[in-house]
């Protein structure tokens, strides 16, 4: 037969059990179905707007990035002796208007001169000095 005493305390083990484990079965059911299903929806729309932010974002930081090359109006020949010095040769083109007829011409010049060294400059149009584009 069982007391009095021991009969409570199996009746508040019973009742604490049920209720812990209506308890857990009850967070269980909010965050493994009540939470996802109302949030589910809106999950969805955030994740999409979070993509197409990072894709906005990169496409506005490649635009600004990517600057129209401004190729020069003309290409100049320096030619420099042995001891580095800008000389001037007599007889030679020097000013050109595109790059591959320059670079042609300063090869050929190379090859008739071969003690000096060529550059091909040209002033670009943010620039203050010359830049060199070949140097042979």
């Amino acid at each position: 037969m069982i007391g009095k005493e021991s009969y409570a305390s199996l009746k508040a083990f019973v009742l604490i059990g049920t209720s812990v484990a209506s308890f857990s079965g009850f967070v269980y059911n909010l965050f493994g179905y009540t939470i996802p299903t109302l949030l589910w929806v809106h999950l969805k729309e955030i994740g999409a707007a979070i993509i197409m932010l990072a894709v906005f974002a990169f496409a506005v930081s490649w635009l600004l990035r990517a600057k129209p090359n401004k190729r020069p109006s003309s290409y100049f020949i320096k030619a420099y002796d042995v001891f580095g010095l800008e000389s001037k040769i007599d007889g030679l083109r020097s000013e050109f208007k595109t790059y591959d007829v320059a670079l042609s011409f300063m090869n050929q010049y190379k090859k008739s001169y071969p003690l000096y060294n060529f550059a091909l400059v040209s002033d670009l149009p943010n620039s203050e000095k010359l830049t060199i584009f070949r140097y042979l």
